[in-house]
């Protein structure tokens, strides 16, 4: 599903138009954005958390030559879906 499948599902459930649902995705996407990278979590009961994780410097090999190196530490995104997400995808 695309931004726009989305957004023309959401329209069609809210019985809004599709820019309303796209304003309301656009927001979304930002809101979370804005509080992964301020270090928050982000928690819909029923679908899931999304969060940020630490990823530890490690090293790695370069498929094309086999030369070793180094991979910097990083941040990344994590999701862990809901108890009512996993049920629906059972």
């Amino acid at each position: 599903m695309t931004k726009a499948d989305l957004v023309s599902k959401i329209a069609a459930l809210g019985g809004i138009t599709r820019a309303q649902a796209e304003k309301a995705v656009d927001g979304f996407v930002s809101a979370v954005g804005d509080a992964l990278s301020g270090g928050d979590k982000v928690t819909l009961v029923g679908f899931g958390t999304f969060s940020v994780g630490n990823r530890s410097a490690r090293e790695g090999r370069n498929p094309r030559t086999g030369d070793k190196i180094k991979i910097p530490a990083s941040k990344v995104v994590k999701f862990k879906p809901g108890k009512g997400l996993s049920d629906k995808v059972k």
